[in-house]
């Protein structure tokens, strides 16, 4: 274990994939003997100690760089090893004993892989000789906090946020007018939206996903197709949206980071328009832990969630790819985000979501929520935040078939968790579960849907899209 960062190191630290030239390697071997046994020291080539309290985020076994997934349990324990301590949520209690919650607002970038495995102490040298060697240590050990924190910066953020990255943490309002898809319009003119999951199948055969399309269609503004949620493989949520396309539906493109890079993100991204997709959520994706034997990859994810949202925004907005080309006609996105409102403590959690909205994102949809009261703390912490009126939120609502889904959802769904009630009123209602279920979702849309913040509600079926007819019906959300 190292000796500031509370969990065991997860995995030895990188080697650079080049011939590195002797004095860079004698310092590499310097830096890693004195940052490893304090840190747990990975040697990344992007060092964000200074950012993170003082904690290395490269001990999280996804390799979050941003923040903790929404998998994490109530013990606040890591969902891939349930004996560590999520390494994310011991940042964000260190960062609020220090003062210093707001540093993790900051975007980080990704890892150049052309620095993984070598020193970044000799970057640090020359940043400082750059501003000013005797300047900068003046600067530092001055009483003036705006000079200190200027100097600071000038060496640290300036090799933290790379050219091709230039990561920060304010907002940034979209860069365009006009709503670009059904989903976005109802949201802005004020409506309350109703969107759906449809599952998408096994195999190739797209005949039950039309005919799913088409018996949700009538109740809902937009479909959400999952990208191989639990880590299981099923038909790829890109060619799902194009089906529900070419039925005149508002599909949403999901994203999983598991399994994406950052030159397949902006390859599909650029196509995607042409397909009839203007909605994209960015997610994480459950860790092949979760998924069926053999285990797929458990290295780190290239790229995560908010650096998803960020070179998105930055390619609708700003016009370019993450090398700096200029594209001609940059494509047109509403992008999404998921949440999980009860995934740690509200106040460390609207950091998180947060940062999020500062990234790039317009609307969120949460993961399942069986405790509407407990949304208030959450809402109440976002609107502290002055981000209630930056995203719309849709609250995930799953009607129940069986006592099993529900005793899988809280035992095998990270960062999803079923108080005693429900579970009891589940298998106490037996054959007639179903029922019990669907009572049990519009008790909750009721309770949710005159929330201040609320904007709509997200029914994540479950592979039983029959039941959306009567859950909008009864919740009275028939869209106009």
């Amino acid at each position: 274990m190292s000796l500031f960062t509370p969990s065991r190191r997860w995995q030895p630290a990188f080697y650079p994939f080049k011939k590195e030239k002797f004095g860079r390697r004698l310092l590499g071997k310097t830096e890693l003997f004195v940052k490893g046994p304090l840190f747990g020291c990975r040697m990344c080539g992007n060092c964000l100690l200074q950012e993170t309290a003082f904690i290395c985020p490269m001990e999280c076994p996804k390799g979050m760089r941003n923040g903790p997934c929404g998998g994490v349990t109530p013990e606040k324990n890591c969902y891939i090893d349930e004996t560590r301590k999520c390494i994310w949520y011991c940042i964000y209690k260190r960062a609020e004993k220090l003062g210093r919650q707001e540093m993790l607002l900051e975007v980080l970038p990704p890892l150049d892989w052309d620095k993984v495995g070598t020193e970044t102490w000799g970057e640090v040298l020359g940043q400082i000789r750059k501003a000013g060697t005797i300047s900068f240590f003046k600067n530092i050990v001055s009483i003036d906090k705006e000079k200190k924190s200027r100097a600071w910066d000038s060496v640290f953020k300036t090799i933290r946020q790379p050219d091709w990255w230039h990561g920060d943490s304010e907002y940034h309002a979209p860069g365009y007018q006009e709503p670009v898809s059904e989903l976005e319009r109802r949201l802005r003119n004020g409506e309350f939206v109703v969107a759906t999951e449809v599952t998408p199948p096994l195999n190739a055969n797209t005949e039950k996903l039309a005919k799913n399309i088409e018996l949700v269609k009538p109740y809902v503004t937009a479909i959400n197709f999952t990208d191989s949620s639990s880590a299981r493989p099923r038909m790829s949520s890109i060619v799902c949206c194009k089906v529900a396309h070419d039925h005149i539906v508002d599909p949403v493109l999901q994203i999983a980071a598991r399994d994406t890079t950052r030159i397949g993100l902006q390859a599909d991204i650029i196509g995607v328009n042409e397909l009839g997709i203007f909605n994209v959520l960015c997610i994480t994706g459950d860790s092949g832990k979760v998924g069926p034997s053999p285990m797929s990859s458990m290295n780190l994810l290239d790229i995560d969630s908010i650096q998803m949202l960020w070179l998105l925004r930055r390619m609708r907005d700003e016009g370019i790819y993450l090398d700096g080309r200029k594209m001609k006609n940059p494509p047109k996105l509403f992008l999404g985000a998921a949440t999980s409102p009860f995934a740690s403590d509200p106040a460390l959690q609207a950091i998180r979501d947060h940062k999020k909205v500062n990234a790039g994102a317009q609307f969120f949809q949460t993961n399942l929520v069986f405790e509407a009261d407990r949304l208030d703390l959450w809402l109440e912490q976002l609107d502290k935040r002055n981000i209630l009126d930056k995203v719309y939120i849709l609250i995930g609502i799953a009607p129940m078939k069986s006592y099993k889904i529900a005793e899988y959802l809280h035992t095998k769904v990270p960062g999803v968790n079923l108080p005693d009630n429900i579970l009891r009123r589940m298998e106490k209602a037996g054959e007639d579960a179903p029922e019990e279920g669907t009572q049990i979702a519009l008790e909750l849309i009721e309770s949710i849907k005159n929330k201040k913040g609320v904007n709509g509600i997200h029914l994540m079926s479950l592979g039983w899209e029959a039941v959306v007819r009567r859950i909008v019906t009864d919740s009275g959300l028939l869209p106009k």
